[in-house]
């Protein structure tokens, strides 16, 4: 069964949205020409750091549309609570409907989701259990593409032999010093902020917390089971497998789970 769609209508999603594919593209666009292909023509560079680079910008914009119309876990109206379940299950005071123990009420979509971490405005959506994986794999794409784009900025003024056929009559050369620092502001922008998130992710699977459990400190129960790293990362992203971790063109498949590891709260 293929994954449901899930779209928000929130124009202050939009915008960050928006402005997140507006960076993607720019750097996308003036890099190759600029940096890229003129260094691969003069022998600078291979073919292969071409390539690289379209590979990352690729699973960084894939990823990010897959995180931001994926269903993170809404809840159905009426959904079927097995016997052997309902100790599980609670009461939610904003909906008044059943939901899963480590669910949480989002006011932003209005509804609850299963096992929410948070509402992400740069993904216009939450990120709850069925797309938490690749929020995950955004952050960790972007950090990629960033890192390698100001690895770029870097080495074409400071390493790279200069270009002998610049063509000065097209516009990306005439205006390159200003359009590689705009690059380089945008990716140290970017880095810092992306690179801050992920390491609290990473903790947040580490310790199998939330970020909402974080700040609502109800995770400390210090008498509950702990699971080792392999397993939370294995719940996240579905799959035992760690070489699809890193991959967004597929199907999570929810692994199931004790019932006193998965709802210790």
């Amino acid at each position: 069964m293929g994954q449901r769609i899930h779209f928000v209508v929130d124009p202050q999603g939009w915008c960050c949205m928006g402005l997140i594919i507006f960076v993607w593209l720019y750097n996308t666009i003036f890099i190759p020409k600029v940096i890229l292909f003129p260094h691969y023509e003069e022998g600078n560079i291979s073919v292969v750091a071409v390539l690289c680079y379209y590979f990352c910008s690729l699973f960084c914009i894939a990823s990010l549309f897959r995180a931001s119309v994926a269903d993170p876990g809404k809840l159905p109206e009426n959904p079927k609570i097995p016997i052997t379940e309902r100790e599980y299950w609670e009461l939610c005071n904003k909906c008044n409907m059943m939901r899963p123990k480590r669910s949480h009420h989002c006011s932003r979509c209005g509804h609850c989701v299963r096992r929410m971490d948070h509402h992400c405005p740069w993904i216009n959506n939450c990120v709850g259990e069925d797309n938490h994986w690749l929020f995950l794999q955004l952050c960790f794409y972007t950090q990629i593409l960033s890192s390698y784009t100001l690895i770029l900025d870097f080495c074409h003024y400071y390493y790279f032999l200069p270009l002998k056929k610049e063509n000065w009559d097209v516009f990306v050369f005439r205006h390159e010093l200003a359009l590689l620092r705009i690059s380089a502001f945008m990716g140290l922008i970017i880095l810092g902020g992306i690179s801050r998130l992920f390491y609290t992710q990473l903790m947040g699977i580490f310790t199998d917390t939330t970020s909402i459990e974080k700040m609502s400190n109800c995770c400390e129960d210090i008498s509950r089971p702990r699971k080792p790293w392999q397993q939370t990362f294995s719940e996240v992203f579905g799959t035992h497998w760690k070489i699809l971790w890193f991959i967004p063109f597929r199907q999570r498949q929810p692994l199931r789970v004790p019932y006193h590891f998965a709802n210790h709260v």
